[in-house]
C-alpha cells in the first residue's frame, strides 16, 4: 500500500499552498520548518498538555452571555453565536508548502470549524468585510485576470519606457499585525465608513467582540496546546478582514502616491503591484 511506504518512509504528501499540485516532503523537514516559523514570527504560547478548551468555552460563552444580558446584542444574535460545549472543538494548526517560493517555506493553517470563537468570527466578518469592499474597491484586486486588465487599461494612457514594474510581499501577514493594532484598524475602518454601529451593534461593542476573536486563539500542535499571542489565525473569517483593514492604512501614502503621480497601484491580500513612471528610489521615502 502506497500509504503504508510513506509512512515507513516518514514520506508527506501535501496539497501546496495558492496552486491545485502536491508537495512530497520528509516529515522531519516539515517539523524543523513549522518549529522555525513559530520560533522566528514569536507568535505562539506554549501552553505544554493541559487543554484549554473548557475554559475558553466558558469564557466565550459569559462574554457573549454578559453582552445579550446587557442589551449590547439581541437574542437572536445571542443565538447564533454562543457556543454548544457539547461540540466545541479546539483548532489544529497545520501547515501548507509554499511550493513557488525558494526553500519551500511553510504558510500556517488554523483548522478551528469548531473551536468556541469561530461562530463570531464569522458573524463579524459578514459585518465588516462589505465595509472594507466598499473603502477599498480602488486599490484592491481580486485575481491576476482583474489586474492584468487594470494594467491594460492604464497603459494605454500612461505607460511610457521609463516605466518600472514592482512587486512586493508583506512577509508573515496574518502574524506580523499586533493584535490590538488589528483592532485599531478595525476602529479606523468602522469611522472611515461613517458608522456608529452596525446591525444595531454599536462600534464599541464590535470592537470588543474583534478584540476577543483576535485574544482568544488557541490549538492543539503535535502534542502540546498552543495560543496566538501576535496577529490573528489564518483559517479564522474575520483575520482576513482585519489584515485587509490593517494593510489598507499602512498603504494609504503609496496609494494616494500612486493618485497623485499617475502611477498604477493594486494590493491583493499581501502581495503589492507599483508601475510608477518615476525613479523606484522615490518610494523608499513614502
Amino acid at each position: 500500500m502506497l500509504r503504508n511506504k510513506f509512512e515507513a518512509t516518514q514520506t508527506v504528501i501535501r496539497k501546496t499552498d495558492k496552486s491545485k499540485v502536491f508537495h512530497i516532503g520528509k516529515l522531519d523537514d516539515y517539523k524543523v520548518k513549522a518549529q522555525t516559523y513559530m520560533t522566528v514570527t514569536k507568535a505562539y504560547q506554549d501552553l505544554g498538555t493541559v487543554n484549554p478548551l473548557e475554559p475558553l468555552v466558558e469564557r466565550t460563552n459569559n462574554f457573549l452571555y454578559g453582552l445579550w444580558h446587557n442589551k449590547h446584542i439581541t437574542q437572536k444574535q445571542y443565538e447564533k453565536v454562543k457556543v454548544n460545549k457539547e461540540e466545541a472543538e479546539l483548532a489544529h494548526l497545520y501547515f501548507l508548502p509554499k511550493a513557488h517560493k525558494p526553500g519551500t517555506p511553510l504558510r500556517p493553517i488554523m483548522a478551528g470549524l469548531k473551536s468556541p470563537t469561530i461562530g463570531i468570527s464569522k458573524w463579524l466578518d459578514g459585518l465588516l468585510r462589505p465595509l472594507f469592499d466598499r473603502l477599498a474597491y480602488e486599490t484592491t484586486i481580486l485575481n491576476g485576470v482583474q489586474l492584468i486588465k487594470q494594467v491594460e487599461k492604464w497603459s494605454a494612457t500612461y505607460l511610457t519606457p521609463a516605466t518600472s514594474f514592482i512587486t512586493m510581499d508583506v512577509t508573515d501577514l496574518y502574524t506580523m499585525i499586533p493584535q490590538e493594532g488589528g483592532v485599531t484598524a478595525i476602529k479606523r475602518l468602522i469611522e472611515a465608513s461613517g458608522l456608529k454601529q452596525i446591525d444595531g451593534v454599536r462600534k464599541e461593542i464590535i470592537l470588543a467582540l474583534t478584540r476577543f476573536v483576535m485574544t482568544n486563539n488557541y490549538f492543539y500542535l503535535d502534542g502540546s496546546y498552543y495560543k496566538q499571542i501576535r496577529g490573528g489565525a489564518m483559517g479564522s473569517p474575520l483575520t482576513l478582514t482585519i489584515a485587509n483593514a490593517y494593510m489598507y492604512f499602512v498603504e494609504r501614502p503609496i496609494s494616494k502616491w500612486a493618485n497623485k503621480t499617475c502611477s498604477l497601484y493594486f494590493r491583493y491580500i499581501d502581495d503589492l503591484f507599483i508601475m510608477p513612471n518615476v525613479h523606484a528610489d522615490i518610494l523608499k521615502g513614502l
